[in-house]
């Protein structure tokens, strides 16, 4: 006789409604019923899905409860549903709201650059106070499952951060050609530590886009060596070869543009057909600098006022005083500071605006020196000058400012301010002044001698000279071959194109299509658009075109430094807030979200 092995499998019991009246529930793990305590929350073996065995644990553990209705246990059943963690009630996708919630709320803090603690002490408890009032008490209880804590809102920057930066690597290893180029600068923040920052600018989309790259410390010192090294290991350990950077910008430094062993050199020598640019609104504030020594004399003069009137708390409030009798519509003064790019200008403006006011308060402080700056017409026509020429070196330079540039945008605008510098000289001969409003109404206002006029004519002109000088040493001319082919590539010769790429040129100059285009596209549009018919010769444009021209977002992003690591967070390593509040990519929320399981606040 043969022995039979027989498997026994258990009996799955299924759940009934008649179990409520012992209080019992059920739940589903892995396709199997098991009950639930509906007053415990205990949750029993399948085996226990008897009658007698709920009834034992019943009348043991809640004898208080045996007058208690069915009706009474469904209720309670229906709360234990909607709080339980299985996919048969509603919490999964409260958890989830709840989730995406704190992290919208975490996006916002790190945008607005504030520190984490503001959500658990500001933001929860005002949202509570709104819906409380607007929508009625029994939807707080709601806002209780978003968890808000510190260490929270710090992990859901960490992950977005983390997010975005997976999103930019794939978009700039998915960019046509592979090509990008990079913009960084050093500053130290508020912890005496050196942070460098960086940004990328690469093909997405049919066009080019600016992005947060990385903001690391360097841990000793800042050589060239220094930031080439940090820019290559977060080059390798995203699997970027150095040969993929087409451009970089940075600022003057010796460390940066040192022909040698700078970070341009070390970058142009990891990857031959990258172009070093340096940045043109550090060029144009180096170029702008010069003044003739009489004009020299008057700005250090102006400043010593200011520094009179403002390094005293005393000399401030009398100075207000003296402002609000004589009816000035403002009354502040404005500190001079030399690297701020624009300092100048607005200093010299609120100096001349209030003249009459620094006039009487000098008097009345009995500072001879200072009141002969505002009572001498021969100073006086000489700050309006001034005033008139920062305000249009300032112009200049926010014309230079702003995300999106290209080199060739900006290289237009440098030459235009050096041809209306050319004009200006040639209207000077003729003694017109027009280019300067203020000199032009003071002169005509006052009872200036033609001699003084005539002289201050020579050196305004003198002063344009050397600007123009001064700009051309700065900008040398782009050279037209082969930018003129990346700006107007329809009115350059054949020849003039490289032999590579000769045969396409022939074909976009005689296609009406590329034509339309062209009036019709920005230059980088249109190169990119081309790239599919023209490859070789897009690919030459977009390597000149693609190289950021200024250091502009770097500047943006140390001033957000400057806010988000103040010196009551000066400990904190702000790379994943400075990404979140500065990156144009967003981060994945509603993913990030359902990988996530929530833990309500307290």
């Amino acid at each position: 006789m043969m022995n039979r092995e027989t498997s026994i499998r258990p009996r799955k019991r299924k759940y009934c409604e008649e179990f409520l009246k012992y209080g019992f529930t059920f739940i589903v793990d892995a396709g199997v019923e098991q009950p639930q305590c509906v007053i415990c929350n205990t949750i029993m073996s399948a085996e226990s899905m008897k009658p007698n065995k709920m009834k034992r644990h019943f009348d043991a553990k809640h004898p208080n409860f045996a007058g208690k209705d069915v009706q009474y246990f469904k209720n309670k059943a229906d709360c234990v549903k909607e709080n339980r963690l299985d996919s048969g009630g509603k919490y999964q996708q409260q958890n989830v709201a709840a989730i995406e919630a704190s992290y919208l709320v975490a996006l916002r803090i790190a945008k607005a650059k504030k520190p984490y603690t503001i959500a658990e002490e500001l933001l929860l408890p005002a949202t509570k106070d709104v819906v409380r009032v607007m929508l009625g008490a029994e939807y707080v209880n709601k806002l209780n499952t978003i968890s808000l804590s510190n260490n929270t809102v710090s992990r859901r920057i960490d992950d977005m951060s983390a997010d975005i930066m997976e999103q930019v690597i794939q978009e700039m290893k998915s960019a046509p050609l592979g090509i990008f180029s990079i913009q960084l600068d050093e500053s130290t923040d508020v912890a005496n530590c050196s942070q460098l920052l960086v940004y990328v600018r690469y093909i997405y989309e049919g066009d080019f886009k600016d992005e947060f790259l990385f903001c690391k410390p360097l841990e000793t010192t800042t050589t060239a060596r220094d930031v080439f090294d940090t820019v290559g290991s977060f080059l390798q350990n995203h699997g970027i070869p150095w040969e993929n950077v087409c451009g970089v910008c940075t600022d003057g430094a010796p460390a940066m543009l040192g022909c040698r062993s700078g970070f341009q050199r070390l970058v142009i020598n990891a990857s031959p057909k990258a172009i070093g640019t340096h940045c043109m609104i550090h060029r144009q504030v180096l170029a702008t600098k010069t003044l003739p020594q009489e004009f020299q004399d008057t700005m250090k003069s102006v400043v010593s006022v200011v520094n009179f009137v403002k390094a005293s708390a005393l000399n401030s409030r009398l100075f207000s005083k003296v402002c609000s009798e004589l009816d000035a519509s403002n009354n502040v003064l404005l500190f001079h500071t030399s690297v701020r790019w624009l300092s100048r200008g607005k200093v010299l403006k609120r100096v001349f605006d209030l003249r009459d006011e620094l006039k009487t308060f000098f008097n009345q402080k009995s500072k001879p020196q200072f009141e002969a700056l505002f009572g001498d017409k021969n100073q006086v026509h000489k700050i309006a000058y001034l005033v008139d020429i920062f305000a249009i070196l300032n112009e200049l330079n926010l014309s230079l400012q702003g995300p999106n540039a290209t080199c060739l945008d900006l290289s237009e605008k440098i030459r235009a301010f050096k041809l209306k510098l050319q004009l200006w000289q040639k209207k000077l001969d003729e003694n017109r002044i027009y280019m300067l409003p203020n000199l032009s109404a003071f002169f005509e206002e006052n009872d200036i001698e033609q001699e003084t006029m005539n002289r201050t004519i020579l050196s305004v002109k003198e002063h344009f000279k050397i600007l123009e000088e001064e700009i051309s040493r700065y900008f040398p001319n782009l050279p037209d071959t082969p930018f003129a082919l990346a700006r107007s590539p329809f009115t350059i010769r054949v020849e003039d194109v490289p032999e590579n790429a000769q045969e396409e040129f022939i074909e976009l100059i005689t296609s009406d299509a590329a034509k339309t285009d062209f009036s019709s596209l920005s230059v980088t549009k249109f190169w990119i658009k081309s790239l599919q018919s023209y490859p070789v010769l897009s690919e030459i444009a977009l390597r000149l075109i693609l190289p950021f021209p200024t250091t502009y977002l770097c500047e943006t992003g140390f001033s957000s430094l400057l806010v988000i690591k103040s010196k009551y967070r000066s400990r904190l390593d702000a790379e994943d807030d400075l990404r979140c509040a500065l990156a144009k990519t967003a981060p994945r929320i509603s993913d990030l979200a359902k990988k996530k399981q929530a833990q309500p606040s307290h």
